[in-house]
C-alpha cells in the first residue's frame, strides 16, 4: 500500500508532518543502491575524482609559497581524524551501542579558510586560475612549474578577472582568501544569515561584499544574473559547480588513508557511518561520493540539516530537488546554523546523491548548540553550530534501526566542517544558548 501523500506534491505525509514539527528525525532513503548497480551510470565518476586530486597537487607548491602555514605540508590541505573518546562516552550513555566508535573529522582546522570549504572552493579557484594561465600561455602544461603563478605577470592577467560566488559565509571566505592571494578581484553576494565576522575578513582581504535581505538562493541568482553579464568574471556556482563538488570529493578520496593510521577497517561487517552537515549539498555529497567510491558500500553516509531548513532531505524526499522549498512547508530557513541556512538544495547534487546517501538526519539549533558546548568541554574542540550539527547522527542512525547496521560494530565519524576562525564573543554567543547543564562555560577537557 502506497504511503499517504502529503500536500507538497511527491512527499509522503508522514515526513511532512516531521518536518512541519520542526522535531529531530532521521529520513532513511529508499532510493540507496548498491555500488555495483549505480556506479557506471553516475554522473561523477572515479577519474574525474582522481584528475581533481592531481590538479590539487599540481598546484600545492604554489599554495606553499602563497601560505606558509601550508609549507610543512607542502602546500597539501588536509585535517587529521581524531578519537572523541569522552564525547563518545556521553553518546554510549545516550544509547549509542558499546562496540561503536566515533571520531571527528577536523576539518573545522582546516589551514588557511577554516573550514571545508577550504576543499572545494580552493579548487574551483584553481580551475579557474589554470584555464587562465594556459590560455594567457603562463604555464606550458601541467607539468610546469605553478609558482611562477605567484609572480608578477600571472597576477597582472588575475587582477583583470573578477571571481563572483553567493555564500552564507564558508564558502566566500574561501574564495576570497584564495582569490586575492593570486590577485584576482573577488566579489562575495552575502545573504542575510551571514555573520558579521565573515563580511569584515572578506573586506580585509579587499573583496567586494554584497550583502542581500534575502536567502542564500536569492544571492545566488543576483550574483548568477549579474556573471551572466560579463566576459572577465568567473561565477563559481554552489549549487551546480562540478569544480567545487570534485574538489570536496578529494577528501573521500584521502578518507582510507586516514583510517588506516587509525588501524580503522571498513566492511560490510564493521561499517562506517559518515554524518556530515548540509547546506545546499555540495561538502557533504562530493565527501559522501568520494568516500562510497573509495570504500565500497560499507560506507553509509548521513547528511545533517537544521530542522528550520531540511532542504536536501525536503528534495530528496519529494524527488523534486531544487523545485521545492522549505517555504513550501512553512519552515523560515532561519537558524543559528548559518552555513546550513538553504532553502533550496543544489539539483545537481540531489540527483546524484540519490542513490547514494543513505538518509537525512535534521537537528534543532538548541541540540546544536548543546553540542557545540559537549565538544568544547568533552574535547577541547571549537566549533560552529554548523559542524556541530552531525554530533547527533550517530544516536538518531542507531535508534532506525538500519538493517545494514544490525548485528554490527560501527565507526562513526562526525565531520567538521568550521569554526577554528570563529572570534572568541561569537562563539562564548553559541556557548550560551546551550540547553542548562551543557553550557560548556569553564575549561574544555584535556
Amino acid at each position: 500500500m502506497a504511503p499517504e501523500r502529503g500536500f507538497v506534491p511527491g512527499l509522503d505525509a508522514a515526513t511532512e508532518a516531521r518536518l512541519r514539527q520542526e522535531s529531530s528525525f532521521l529520513w532513511v532513503n529508499p532510493g540507496r543502491r548498491p555500488l555495483a548497480e549505480v556506479r557506471d551510470a553516475l554522473a561523477v565518476t572515479w577519474a574525474d575524482i582522481i584528475a581533481a586530486a592531481d590538479r590539487l597537487a599540481r598546484f600545492a607548491p604554489l599554495l606553499a609559497v602563497l601560505f606558509p602555514e601550508l609549507a610543512p605540508a607542502g602546500g597539501v590541505i588536509g585535517s587529521e581524524l581524531l578519537p572523541v573518546s569522552q564525547f563518545a562516552a556521553r553518546l554510549k550513555r545516550q544509547g549509542l551501542p558499546a562496540g561503536d566508535a566515533v571520531y571527528l573529522k577536523a576539518d573545522h582546522a582546516l589551514p588557511v579558510a577554516g573550514s571545508v570549504k577550504a576543499r572545494g572552493g580552493f579548487h574551483a579557484v584553481l580551475c579557474v586560475a589554470e584555464r587562465l594561465a594556459l590560455a594567457a600561455g603562463l604555464l606550458a602544461g601541467p607539468g610546469d612549474d605553478y609558482r611562477r603563478l605567484a609572480e608578477g605577470p600571472a597576477r597582472a592577467v588575475f587582477a583583470r578577472h573578477t571571481l563572483s560566488v553567493g555564500s552564507t559565509g564558508n564558502l566566500g571566505l574561501s574564495i576570497g582568501i584564495l582569490g586575492r592571494a593570486l590577485g584576482f578581484d573577488v566579489t562575495v553576494h552575502m545573504s542575510a544569515e551571514a555573520k558579521a565576522w565573515k563580511k569584515e575578513k572578506l573586506r580585509s582581504l579587499g573583496a567586494t561584499v554584497v550583502e542581500h535581505p534575502g536567502d542564500y538562493t536569492a544571492a545566488c541568482s543576483v550574483a548568477r544574473e549579474e556573471a551572466a553579464a560579463s566576459a572577465t568574471t568567473h561565477f563559481i556556482d554552489d549549487e551546480n559547480s562540478l569544480d567545487l563538488f570534485l574538489g570536496y570529493a578529494v577528501a573521500g578520496l584521502r578518507l582510507p588513508a586516514r583510517l588506516a593510521a587509525q588501524g580503522i577497517a571498513v566492511t560490510p561487517e564493521r561499517p562506517l557511518c559518515l554524518h556530515l552537515p548540509c547546506g545546499v549539498g555540495g561538502a557533504p555529497g562530493g565527501i559522501a561520493l568520494g568516500a562510497r567510491l573509495a570504500l565500497g558500500d560499507g560506507a553509509l553516509a548521513f547528511f545533517a540539516e537544521p530542522t528550520k531548513a531540511p532542504s536536501m532531505l525536503l528534495g530528496l524526499a519529494s524527488g523534486r530537488h531544487d523545485a521545492v522549498s522549505v517555504a513550501d512547508l512553512g519552515l523560515s530557513g532561519r537558524t543559528m546554523a548559518d552555513g546550513l541556512a538553504v532553502s533550496r538544495p543544489s539539483r545537481f547534487v540531489g540527483r546524484l546523491l540519490a542513490p547514494v546517501v543513505d538518509g537525512v538526519f535534521t537537528v534543532t539549533d538548541a541540540a546544536m548548540a548543546a553540542s557545540v558546548a559537549a565538544l568544547w568541554r568533552d574535547e577541547g574542540l571549537r566549533l560552529e553550530p554548523s559542524a556541530a550539527a552531525s554530533a547527533a547522527g550517530p544516536t538518531l542512525v542507531r535508534a532506525a534501526d538500519l538493517p545494514r547496521l544490525a548485528g554490527r560494530d560501527a565507526t562513526h565519524i562526525l565531520w567538521a566542517t568550521g569554526g577554528s576562525m570563529l572570534p572568541e564573543a561569537d562563539f562564548a554567543a553559541v556557548l550560551a544558548q546551550a540547553p542548562a547543564g551543557q553550557e560548556g562555560d569553564g575549561e574544555p577537557a584535556g
